[in-house]
């Protein structure tokens, strides 16, 4: 039987040793210090500690891939028994360690011995560091040597300082070394159970022994350096006295979990120059270490960035309340990282309040630190990239930057932002919901994408009270939704404060209030398309349909447009006319002559005559007559016009700008019905003074050079007003109408009218574009009334030639009646004078009427000119209908010109 001696670990490990190096045990000291070394430290593979998985991978790799059957379910009877008994209190790591020694590398070199040289040349696996993800290391063999509480001494050739004391700690808590092949022409593997080691327990003792350093020297390769021990500080072995100094993991432990909390170390401070936290110069760390070190105080630089943004957004009281809503949210996501800071403090404290050695399974170290701070660190990079983006912005801004982070594909980072969103905006969607059911905005700090103007009064509330902030307008919200949420509420206080209609919101919307806490709007943002939508659109819908139904049935909002279409844009004819006749005596008075209440009286009058006193009272008493401004020479034509009072809700759609629009285009529509009734007097002169001018033939030339200008005049004057009333105001009134009856709320009525007008304007010629033809045409307008003035002389003129001539003829047949001469020869010669002098005039009539003549024909020319270059369709087409006959077209080469390639262009279209 053995002696107690030769059974303790330490005989048993010179022993093995000394077995597998075929040496003697002096020749194996080194490695056999370095075995209690690696044996004793802290080492444990990252691989889950299941016994019953670690059998199965025996019994598959050892027996059954070698056709052992029966050894397996030997095996497996004798693991049974074993494990019912209690006798092993770590028989996982007995398993285990049987499973790494039946991998055996040397089976693949040729000999025995000289593969060992080969494999003690290997670094320690990937897998043997301090920190295991799974479960703590296994207990460590009871070496009888100095505790690991105590400071070893500095002496190489003690056992205990060259053993446990002396293990370096970088390879527990520095980054893990990139994973080597474990045996040449093997690959590496990730961790796993039963393969998460690849090589035997000698490639673990002999990492360095092939290096022939001694044991008193610290290795500084791939491995285990000894620059710090987990629970002590030494100094330097060979009395360096340089002012570089030891610390302890510990010590860096300690002094980042201050550094996590934005405070200065004893070891890691903040540099201002770098912007950063770095480990003082003279301290005596691995590289791998410092690395480590500065890596983990990335938290304390992201940490005071987003503390710093905070403390001065807090106290600022016009960052508004999306903004303290962001830094809330702040606050919440630094309350979370201080819990486990305080979850840290309190294991370190547990640490030292008992003792090292209990903490040796779960302590702090660095690489737990790595591990444990991993997520944290992504939440506090997000939040800092948060607060660089949102540097400057408030309000619906502020949110859209927060959403704009939404967007990523980071699951991780995007459940963080929208955490983050849900807070930021419950302020936004607090102020849209009190917007668009009480029609209120409280928006002190100009946050809301609705901006309201105090100093706009009520008649123009719709049209400049309330505005879009387009750089608040959150990017989750579309510029329709946008749209809608103005409208809503400007209905709601346009139906309160200008509609006069008091009626509670809950009645106009039959959608119940949202509920505005945070999650509600966490939900709300998983469903924008539909549930958002849906409660804007009903809402929407409901007060524009209340609001126009207000406008329509209690203010006759239709009924007055109708009325402008009758009266300003002269659609009752027969008011029209009747009102002309009437008015004709008063006008062609000098302007300065006119009384506004004779004329009202004669619009009085013309109501009660014709069809309009059927129309209702309100509309009646709302049309007026207007004077405008009087300038040297005008007549009562040139500056008489009706008008429309509008007032109240109405004068929303009739504002003032859409109403001097209106008087514009009416004194265009008259004067051009002015200049039909013009005409129309000068065909009945013609009628009528024809026959009486028979029984003077020379004056038959006048009266046909009368006729001929004035039917070029009619037809002219006629295809004009069947351009401006079928393809200008009806056409044009039509669109109005159906989209008027379309109309789903204010704005779409407002719009619809303001298009009427400016195609009114720019189709009657009235534009700044337009300007020449309008001149133009005016000129034409007076070649008219200068026809007029031109035809009424020289009626006068014969029409006296001829009542004298008639008075001569009764004179003569009297005085022969009496049996007296006709005439003495005296009167007849006087006759005769008189006769001839109005035969010399005629020519002069001839000659005036045929300048008249030139000078309309070459303004009718070019106004045809003019019309062809036009790029509007219907005026290109007006002067083909001007120009029936082609009797300008043969004058005209440009027109000619013109004439033929517009038409060309046409038919290819």
């Amino acid at each position: 039987m053995a002696t107690p001696d030769q059974k303790s670990p330490n005989v048993l490990l010179q022993n093995l040793c000394c077995r597998i190096l075929g040496r003697s045990e002096a020749d194996v000291a080194q490695q056999f210090q370095f075995a209690v070394r690696v044996i004793g430290g802290n080492f444990a593979p990252t691989v889950e500690r299941d016994e019953f998985l670690v059998a199965e991978k025996i019994k598959k790799d050892v027996f059954i891939r070698q056709r052992r059957e029966a050894d397996a379910a030997l095996f497996s009877e004798l693991h049974r028994k074993l494990h019912s008994q209690g006798v092993l209190k770590n028989a996982w790591s007995v398993l285990y360690l049987l499973l790494n020694l039946s991998e055996d590398p040397r089976k693949q070199q040729a000999s025995k011995v000289s593969g060992y040289a080969s494999l003690f040349a290997q670094p320690l696996p990937r897998d043997a560091h301090s920190t295991p993800y799974y479960h703590a290391r296994p207990q460590t063999l009871p070496l009888h040597y100095q505790d690991r509480s105590t400071q070893a001494a500095p002496s190489a050739g003690s056992l205990g300082s060259s053993g446990i004391s002396s293990i370096s700690m970088c390879g527990l808590s520095g980054p893990t070394p990139a994973p080597q092949p474990l045996l040449p022409g093997q690959s590496h593997q990730g961790p796993g159970v039963g393969d998460g080691l690849r090589q035997q327990l000698g490639s673990r003792l002999a990492w360095t022994i092939s290096t022939g350093q001694p044991s008193s020297q610290t290795p500084t390769s791939k491995g285990i350096p000894n620059s710090l021990s987990r629970n002590t500080s030494r100094s330097r072995r060979d009395g360096d006295t340089s002012g570089i100094m030891e610390i302890t993991e510990a010590a860096l432990v300690r002094d980042l979990l201050y550094v996590f909390q934005g405070i200065d170390g004893k070891h890691i401070k903040m540099s201002s120059t770098e912007d950063g936290y770095k480990v003082e110069g003279k301290a005596n760390l691995n590289k791998s270490v410092r690395d480590t070190a500065i890596r983990l105080s990335e938290l304390g630089w992201l940490h005071n960035k987003i503390r710093k943004y905070t403390d001065q957004r807090s106290l600022d009281r016009s960052f508004g309340l999306v903004g303290q809503s962001f830094c809330a949210a702040l606050h919440q996501e630094l309350t979370e990282y201080y819990r486990l800071l305080s979850v840290l403090h309190s294991q370190l404290q547990l640490e030292d309040d008992q003792g090292v050695n209990v903490g040796l399974e779960s302590g702090l170290t660095l690489r737990r630190l790595l591990v444990w701070t991993y997520d944290p660190k992504i939440r506090l990079k997000t939040l800092a990239a948060l607060v660089d983006y949102c540097q400057g912005r408030k309000g619906g801004e502020l949110a859209s930057s927060v959403h704009a982070y939404t967007k990523t594909g980071d699951p991780y980072m995007r459940s963080l932002a929208q955490h983050i969103l849900s807070l930021v905006s419950h302020p936004v969607l607090s102020f849209l919901y009190r917007w668009i059911y009480d029609g209120e905005l409280e928006d002190t700090y100009h946050e809301f994408f609705v901006a309201s103007d105090p100093t706009v009064k009520a008649d123009r509330l719709w049209h400049d009270k309330y505005t879009l902030r387009t750089s608040m307008i959150p990017s989750f919200i579309t510029t329709d939704q946008s749209r809608k949420v103005l409208l809503i509420g400007k209905s709601i206080n346009f139906l309160h404060q200008v509609c006069h209609d008091q009626t509670p919101t809950t009645k106009m919307i039959a959608v119940a209030k949202s509920s505005e806490s945070p999650r509600d709007a966490a939900d709300l943002f998983t469903d924008l398309e539909n549930a958002f939508q849906g409660k804007i659109d009903a809402a929407y819908f409901e007060t524009s349909k209340y609001l126009l139904d207000v406008l329509n049935k209690k203010y006759s909002l239709l009924d007055h447009m109708q009325a402008m279409r009758r009266y300003l844009l002269l659609g009752q004819g027969d008011f029209i006319r009747h009102l002309m006749d009437l008015l004709k005596p008063e006008l062609v008075r000098p302007a300065t002559t006119l009384y506004q209440h004779n004329l009202t009286g004669i619009l009085e009058t013309a109501v009660r005559a014709t069809n309009a006193q059927f129309d209702s009272p309100e509309i009646l008493r709302r049309l007026d007559v207007r004077l405008l401004e009087v300038s040297p020479g005008d007549t009562g034509w040139d500056v008489f016009s009706l008008d429309y009072h509008v007032d109240g809700p109405i004068a929303t759609v009739f504002t003032r700008e859409c109403m001097g629009h209106y008087l514009r285009v009416f004194n265009f529509l008259w004067r051009a019905k002015r200049m039909e009734y013009v005409l129309t007097d000068i065909r009945k002169g013609h009628m009528c003074n024809a026959r009486l001018l028979r029984s003077m033939p020379e004056f038959s030339g006048v009266l046909h050079q009368c006729h001929i200008l004035a039917s070029e005049m009619v037809h002219f004057i006629h295809q004009m007003q069947y351009y401006i009333t079928f393809e200008v105001l009806e056409c044009s009134w039509d669109e109005l109408w159906s989209r008027v009856r379309r109309a789903q709320d204010l704005d779409h009525i407002i719009a619809a009218h303001e298009a009427f007008l400016d195609t009114l304007t720019s189709r009657c010629l009235l534009d700044s574009s337009s300007r020449v033809l309008l001149n133009q045409l005016r000129a034409v307008f007076d070649q008219i009334i200068e026809l007029q003035n031109t035809q009424d002389a020289i009626y006068r003129a014969a029409l006296e030639e001829l009542q004298r001539r008639l008075q001569f003829e009764e004179k003569k047949k009297q005085r022969e009646s009496e049996g007296q001469w006709g005439v003495t020869a005296t009167e007849e010669e006087e006759e005769n004078r008189r006769i001839r002098e109005f035969q010399e005039s005629i020519p002069k009539m001839c000659s005036q009427l045929r300048i008249l003549t030139h000078f309309y024909q070459g303004i009718v020319q070019q106004f045809l000119v003019s019309l062809t270059a036009s790029p509007d369709e219907s005026l290109q087409f007006l002067s083909f209908r001007l120009d029936f006959n082609e009797h300008y077209k043969a004058r005209e080469p440009r027109l000619r010109v013109s004439l033929g390639s517009r038409g060309r262009r046409s038919s290819h279209t």
